[in-house]
């Protein structure tokens, strides 16, 4: 509780309750990198799962995970950023913890598929095979599960 109290009064969370203009932006930012972050997900999924098969995957697999991570890494910052202006009731948040848990969920999909054997043959230029497929279909309803948590964060 000491840490939530100690957000909430920093700097940051001070300057994002002083400006709503801040706020707007911040919050901006996040939903922007949230679009960007799945947007490149779907992309990658449905592409994994067989879906615009004229697309070569090997040419943008890499391509979209490098713009699903610079998308994460925003939201992340952006979050946090979020996070300090009311620390304590988010952490108490069914939603916001469920959120977390599917990001952290999702996140352990991706180091499995990006370590995986299927991971490196697909850049080679192999078609994926059905591990990789089951981890795509996994990866999107983990993710879609996650932005509706997020949105659910405000209704609770």
């Amino acid at each position: 509780m000491e840490a939530l109290d100690w957000i909430a009064t920093s700097k940051l969370a001070g300057a994002l309750k002083a400006s709503a203009t801040l706020y707007l932006f911040v919050n901006a930012a996040h939903i922007l990198s949230i679009g960007a972050l799945f947007g490149a997900i779907l992309a990658l999924d449905l592409r994994l799962l067989g879906f615009a098969p004229k697309v070569p995957l090997a040419s943008v697999a890499s391509y979209l995970s490098r713009v699903a991570a610079a998308g994460l890494a925003l939201a992340i910052v952006t979050g946090l950023c979020l996070f300090s202006v009311r620390p304590a009731e988010y952490a108490g948040n069914p939603a916001f913890l469920a959120k977390l848990g599917l990001i952290a969920l999702g996140l352990a999909n991706v180091a499995a598929v990006h370590r995986g054997a299927g991971w490196r043959a697909v850049l080679a230029g192999a078609a994926p095979g059905p591990a990789l497929r089951l981890a795509a279909a996994t990866s999107l309803l983990v993710w879609i599960a996650a932005v509706v948590a997020g949105r659910w964060i405000g209704f609770l």
